[in-house]
């Protein structure tokens, strides 16, 4: 278990399409959950938020998300992600990769997820409304997506001095 370095905007490693794990590295995607567990843990001391994190913003291209809110841990290992129905919300994002940088876009309110977990069983995950958000914002880490890619418009960012830590 380690504290790792997460990427930050302008990082072309960002970008990169992340790759399924398979059932033969799941110690590896263990180590993996546990670092960005650590990592997160670390982050959230520091700027006072962070609820999940991606694989690739600590330099793994692997299909792995790490949430832990309200004293909830769920891995979720080559997740799949559905939107139920077509109704959005606008929201302002952030992102531990630019803390400080908010972003206002519009995901989809409710969703679902199914993945596998740390042994290999198939879940499936339904959130909705902030969690649906969360959710949806790690998924595009997966696929080399960040929230300042969709943005309303070229007016929908902001600084949070809060969350900035250098300010």
């Amino acid at each position: 278990m380690a504290v790792r370095e997460i990427l930050l905007l302008g990082n072309e490693n960002l970008y990169r399409m992340s790759k399924e794990i398979s059932k033969e590295e799941i110690d590896k995607a263990k180590q993996i959950v546990d670092d960005l567990h650590d990592t997160m843990i670390s982050f959230r001391k520091k700027y006072g938020f962070g609820r999940a994190i991606a694989a690739p913003q600590i330099n793994e291209f692997f299909r792995i998300i790490y949430m832990n809110f309200d004293d909830k841990e769920i891995a979720f290992i080559n997740p799949r992600l559905e939107p139920v129905g077509d109704e959005k919300f606008e929201m302002w994002d952030d992102c531990m990769s630019f803390p400080g940088l908010e972003v206002r876009l519009l995901r989809y309110r409710k969703c679902k997820v199914y993945y596998k977990d740390l042994e290999w069983r198939n879940c499936v995950f339904e959130p909705e409304g902030d969690l649906s958000e969360l959710i949806q914002h790690e998924y595009d880490h997966l696929d080399g997506i960040l929230a300042v890619q969709r943005a309303i418009d070229n007016k929908s960012f902001r600084i949070n001095k809060d969350k900035a830590g250098c300010y």
